[in-house]
Parts: structure tokens; C-alpha cells; sequence
């Protein structure tokens, strides 16, 4: 009997041996051929990062070795400069430096990057480079020399001891000192000496991007967590003692204060944060799920609107609707003197099952909120309308503040209206003339507009 089971078993098992056998080595054969993919990948980033570095440093050159009056080479070659730190930054973000701090040598081509689309995009018949600007370029042309010549020297290495970059990650993650991967070690010593480098004039056009919201940008008077709290219940239309708060950040330029507490008429549970500095509602999220939709796009705005009316965001005119799923993002921005003001922006998100407002976002309505001056438009409607295409059929039109690319506040006239069979709004510069931006508007984002 056991004679003639393992005559039956013997060739199964040697079956399956063979099989497990086969699939380990198809299996091996497929993880070689990924990490084969992923090696080639992270060396052609790499050559390529190292190539446009060198092609950047002669691009820098080249602009500043023409004559100071060249503005049509100035202008290419700062678009030049422009592109080639795009794709710069375009390798690093494909090489593997999640766990290597790399963020100076980024940050430094990110600036570059900037300041010469800012510049380029600017009249320079009217308003040519600066010897600040000049100099700064100088700066960038030196130090953009000092990055080549390091990536070319550890691309010398790379080739002439056949290194890895696969052994690169697994150096990073493990956390290994020092002197352990030549790559590693170079890469740490670049961003070294970037964040050495001294503070240039990057000019305010490129600074204002990089400037973070602290609380010394707000006015009034520092909030308690009592004052949160008081401030939180009668928003929620709870007893203060329901409401949880702590404080972020504490003692420092980014402290604010987070409240916790569930909502009267049900019990799900609501997240608010205040600024410190004003105790002013940033956030606000009603976490629940959502059911089907129901309601239709008037019956949502109508909620949007009653939700920014109850908690104190008056004068807000909404200007697009984005729509996920079952729930809508209304996108609602400050008035003045019948005037929007852009930057002045606030989002609220409403439920579609029933039209509850569960979300607001109101960072850039606080930060950015105050009482401007306002200049007076030197071009009419009709001497602005001039600069817009003839074929473009005008429905409203109204003045509008908005950030240029310049990050300047210029003031526009705003024609919404259609041509090619899409929505546009246009946005014409009410001093000048020069059409400032354009962007394209979804039915519901033109129905906002009108509702």
C-alpha cells in the first residue's frame, strides 16, 4: 500500500518542486527587471540633472556677456535659464531623495527658476534689468558653476565605479554615516553649501512667493483658549463647556488654536482652527458621510451663502463652483466699492444629499484682508475692450482686483464672455491696457457668475 502511494505521490511532489522552482525563478526574473527599470531610470535623471546644470552655468553666462541693452537676448535668454531649471528640478523630483535632506539646492533652483520667468515676463523696453539684477545674476552665474562642477565630479564617479543608485536609497533609508556611498555624501555636501550661500536680492516680485503667513501679518489682540472656546460654541450653538481646545505651534510666529466639539443638531464631530492674533476662523470641517445627491446647484449656493452670512463673512461675491462626487466647492471672494478683490478668497464646501455646509477655508480671506486704496481706472470700458479679441461675444463685465504674474495687485476690468464655444473671464489692465490673464470657466462656474 505504501509502495503504491508513493508511487503516486513521488511524481506529484516532484511536480510541484519543479513548479515552486519555476515560479521563484520567474519571480526573481521579474524583480531583477523592475530594479534593472528603476536603476536606469534614476541614472538617466541623474546625467540629465548633471547636463542641464552645465547648460544652465553657459546660459547664465551668455546673458550677462551681451551688451546691457540687449533686451530681446536678455528676455531669451532668462526664458533659457527659465526652462533649464525646470527640468533641473523636474530630475531631482525623479531621483530618490525622499529621506535626504535636499531641500536648500531645490529651494535655490526654485528661486532661480522664478526670478527669471518674473523678469522675462515683464516689458523690458520699459522697464530693462536693473544693476541689482545684474548682480545677482553675476551671483547665480558663479554659484550655478560651483553645482556643475560638483555634479560633473560625482558623475566622473558614478562611471568610473560603476555606482548604484538603487544602493543610494537603501543608504538613505537606513540612516548611513557618513563616507558609506560617495552619491550620498556628495549630494549632502551640495546642499551644504547652498544653504551657505548668502541671502540674495531675488527683487519683491519673487520674495512675495516665498513669504509665509505668521501671525504678525493680523491685527487685534492675542486670543485665550477661553476666548476660542466662547467663539467656537456660539458658532456651533453649543455650551462652551462641550468645546475642546489646544493650542499649535505655541510661542511661536505660527500659533493658532485648534477647537474640537460635536454639533448641536447631530453628532458628528466638528474641527475649527482660529489665528491667535485676532482669533479669527481659518478652518471649519464637519466630518460625515455623504449620501446620494438630491439637491440641485441653487439650493446648494443658497447654503453656501447663509453659511458665510452666519459666521461673519459679509460682502463675498461667488465666483466658481467645482463639484466631486456628492459634494460642491463654492469659491466666494471679497467686494470693496463694487470692486472683487481676488486675493481675498474664500472656499465652502456643501453636502449634496441635504445642502449642509461642512467645509470652509478661509486662510487667504484673513491674511489677506484689509482696506485697500483703490486707484481709479485711467482706461474706460470701451478703450479697454479694445485689447479683446473681436470674435469674443462680452456678457458682463465689472472692475476686479487680482495678483498679476508679477505677484503685483493690479486693478482690471474683467470681461466674462464666449468664444470658440467656451466661457472665458479676460482680465485687462485698467491702467494700461495689456491683458493681464485669462482663464477658462466650466458651465457651473458661469452659472456662479450669474446666479
Amino acid at each position: 500500500m505504501y509502495r503504491r502511494l508513493s508511487s503516486i505521490m513521488f511524481p506529484f511532489m516532484t511536480i510541484l518542486l519543479i513548479g515552486a522552482i519555476y515560479w521563484g525563478y520567474q519571480e526573481h526574473q521579474e524583480k531583477n527587471s523592475i530594479l534593472i527599470k528603476a536603476e536606469n531610470q534614476y541614472q538617466r535623471a541623474f546625467h540629465d540633472l548633471s547636463f542641464h546644470m552645465d547648460k544652465l552655468h553657459e546660459q547664465l553666462g551668455n546673458t550677462l556677456a551681451v551688451n546691457s541693452t540687449s533686451m530681446g537676448y536678455h528676455r531669451k535668454g532668462l526664458v533659457n535659464v527659465w526652462r533649464l531649471t525646470s527640468q533641473a528640478q523636474n530630475e531631482i523630483s525623479q531621483l530618490p531623495l525622499s529621506y535626504l535632506p535636499f531641500t536648500e539646492a531645490e529651494d535655490f533652483l526654485s528661486h532661480i527658476s522664478n526670478f527669471a520667468y518674473k523678469t522675462a515676463v515683464r516689458d523690458l523696453t520699459k522697464n530693462p534689468l536693473s544693476d541689482e539684477e545684474f548682480k545677482t545674476l553675476k551671483t547665480l552665474y558663479d554659484k550655478s558653476d560651483e553645482i556643475a562642477k560638483q555634479l560633473d565630479h560625482m558623475q566622473s564617479d558614478v562611471l568610473a565605479n560603476n555606482l548604484r543608485w538603487m544602493d543610494v536609497e537603501v543608504a538613505i533609508a537606513s540612516n548611513q554615516a557618513d563616507g558609506s556611498n560617495q552619491i550620498v555624501d556628495g549630494l549632502r555636501s551640495m546642499n551644504e553649501k547652498v544653504g551657505a550661500y548668502p541671502e540674495l536680492n531675488w527683487g519683491p516680485s519673487v520674495t512675495s512667493m516665498y513669504e509665509k503667513r505668521t501671525i504678525k501679518m493680523l491685527g487685534g489682540e492675542f486670543a485665550k483658549a477661553e476666548d476660542i472656546k466662547r467663539k467656537a460654541a456660539e458658532y456651533l450653538k453649543v455650551d462652551p463647556s462641550a468645546v475642546e481646545v489646544a493650542e499649535n505651534g505655541q510661542d511661536s510666529e505660527y500659533a493658532s488654536f485648534s477647537a474640537v466639539a460635536n454639533a448641536m443638531d447631530s453628532n458628528q464631530k466638528v474641527q475649527m482652527d482660529f489665528t491667535k492674533k485676532g482669533g479669527q476662523l481659518i478652518w471649519f470641517m464637519k466630518n460625515r458621510d455623504i449620501g446620494e445627491k438630491k439637491i440641485d446647484f441653487g439650493q446648494a449656493k443658497a447654503s453656501a451663502d447663509k453659511f458665510l452670512n452666519e459666521f461673519g463673512f459679509a460682502n463675498m461675491r461667488a465666483v466658481s463652483y467645482d463639484m466631486y462626487q456628492n459634494s460642491g466647492s463654492f469659491t466666494y471672494v471679497g467686494t470693496q466699492n463694487g470692486v472683487l478683490i481676488y486675493p481675498e478668497k474664500v472656499t465652502v464646501k456643501v453636502a449634496l444629499d441635504n445642502g449642509e455646509a461642512l467645509g470652509l477655508q478661509a486662510s487667504d480671506f484673513v491674511y489677506e484682508n484689509h482696506k485697500r486704496e483703490l486707484p481709479s481706472p485711467i482706461m474706460s470700458k470701451a478703450e479697454a475692450k479694445k485689447a479683446i479679441n473681436p470674435n469674443f461675444q462680452v456678457r458682463s463685465e465689472q472692475l476686479a482686483l487680482i495678483e498679476n504674474e508679477m505677484g503685483e495687485e493690479v486693478l482690471c476690468y474683467e470681461y466674462t464672455g464666449k468664444i470658440n464655444s467656451s466661457m472665458y473671464r479676460i482680465y485687462i489692465n485698467a491702467l494700461n491696457g495689456i491683458e493681464e490673464t485669462i482663464e477658462h470657466l466650466t458651465l457651473e462656474d458661469e452659472k456662479t457668475t450669474n446666479s
